[in-house]
């Protein structure tokens, strides 16, 4: 899960301290445990963690996963460029992939437009095992 983008040059300090634990993090992660993981760099107080969380998820370099309320980083540097995200959430061993389809992507679309509904974000989570975590059960 742990990822490693390039850091953006125009990221505030807190904006790079709490990218860094997300990148580096085995399992998503909530604004209280990056709080715990940053608290020896000077971070203190929760609002700093959420700030900076807003500022990232805003710009796609991070997403927050609402089933868990928790934070993941982008797995694709790219992605904010797309309109679906999903994630598949494996409920055994905490594991989170990112991914996008065009197909769903596109379905999702003729529905908005048909009912006349504004689409203004869209994340999808799937809950279940992931294939290794299956395999160690069998």
């Amino acid at each position: 899960m742990a990822h490693d983008h390039g850091m953006p040059a125009d990221l505030t300090r807190n904006q790079e301290l709490v990218l860094g634990a997300l990148n580096h993090a085995p399992a998503p992660l909530s604004a209280y445990d990056i709080l715990d993981k940053l608290r020896s760099e000077g971070l203190r107080a929760p609002l700093q963690i959420y700030r900076a969380l807003d500022k990232l998820v805003e710009r796609g370099l991070a997403h927050r996963l609402e089933s868990l309320n928790a934070f993941v980083a982008c797995a694709d540097a790219h992605c904010h460029r797309k309109g679906l995200i999903a994630f598949a959430i494996c409920e055994a061993c905490g594991k989170v992939d990112e991914f996008a389809d065009e197909v769903i992507e596109e379905r999702l679309g003729a529905w908005a437009k048909d009912t006349g509904f504004k689409t203004e974000r869209t994340t999808m989570e799937i809950r279940g095992k992931c294939a290794a975590c299956l395999k160690a059960a069998a």
